[in-house]
C-alpha cells in the first residue's frame, strides 16, 4: 500500500518532520524530572560499552495509549509533544491486528465536508481538554487537508501505519486530555513538552 502526498502536503510533513526533530532535540536536552522519573536501566548501557540512548532505541517505545477499533484495528499513541509553533502533535501506529486484511474506516475522517473531500484520514480525531472544558480539532491547511496522516486504504494482517496528527496546543497548564477518533475507544494521554 502506497500513500500519495500532494506537493503541499509533503512540504508540510517536511516542516512538520523537521519541527518533530527539533521538538524532540530540545526535549531530549531537559533537566530532572519529578522524583517518580528514573531513568531506564543504564547499568546495561555502561557494561556492554554503548551509551544510554543507543539502549533505548533498541526497546520498543512504552505508549501513551492503546485504543482498539473495528475489524481489528488498533491505535498505539506513542506521543502527544507541543512544540513551539503552539501546535500539539499525536504521534503512532495504526495496526491491523485481526487476521484478515480490513479496509480503514471513511469514518475516521469524521463528518466535516471540508474534510470528506480529501480522502480517507484520520480527520475526525479530538482532543478534550476536561478542565478547560474545550475541545480540540485537527488542524487543517489553506486548502483545507488535515494535518494528519492520509491516502489510508486496505491493511494486510498484522501491517501497521505510522501515523500522526496535529491539533492546536492545549494551554501550558494542561498536561492530560482525552483523545478521541471515531470507530475508536477514548483515551486519556499525557502532554509532553
Amino acid at each position: 500500500m502506497g500513500i500519495r502526498f500532494t506537493a503541499n502536503a509533503r512540504r508540510g510533513l517536511v516542516a512538520l518532520s523537521l519541527a518533530a526533530g527539533v521538538a524532540v532535540g530540545v526535549g531530549g536536552c531537559g533537566g530532572g524530572g519529578g522524583d517518580d522519573e528514573k531513568p531506564k536501566s543504564t547499568s546495561s548501557a555502561s557494561r556492554e560499552g554503548g551509551s544510554e540512548k543507543d539502549t533505548q532505541q533498541g526497546q520498543a517505545e512504552e505508549p501513551l495509549a492503546e485504543l482498539k477499533g473495528q475489524d481489528g484495528l488498533l491505535l498505539r499513541i506513542t506521543s502527544a509533544e507541543r512544540d513551539a509553533g503552539g501546535f500539539l502533535t499525536v504521534s503512532g501506529d495504526l495496526k491491523n491486528d485481526g487476521d484478515k486484511s480490513v479496509m480503514v474506516p471513511a469514518a475516521l475522517r469524521g463528518d466535516e465536508t471540508e474534510i470528506i473531500r480529501h480522502g480517507r484520514s484520520l480527520g475526525g480525531a479530538t482532543l478534550v481538554d476536561s478542565a478547560g472544558k474545550k475541545r480540540y480539532y485537527v488542524l487543517r491547511d489553506t486548502d483545507g487537508r488535515p494535518l494528519t496522516t492520509s491516502d489510508l486504504g486496505s491493511m494486510k494482517p498484522g501491517e501497521s501505519v505510522p501515523v500522526f496528527m496535529q491539533f492546536p496546543s492545549p494551554p501550558t497548564s494542561t498536561n492530560e486530555v482525552v483523545f478521541q477518533l471515531p470507530t475508536f475507544a477514548s483515551a486519556t494521554i499525557s502532554i509532553s513538552g
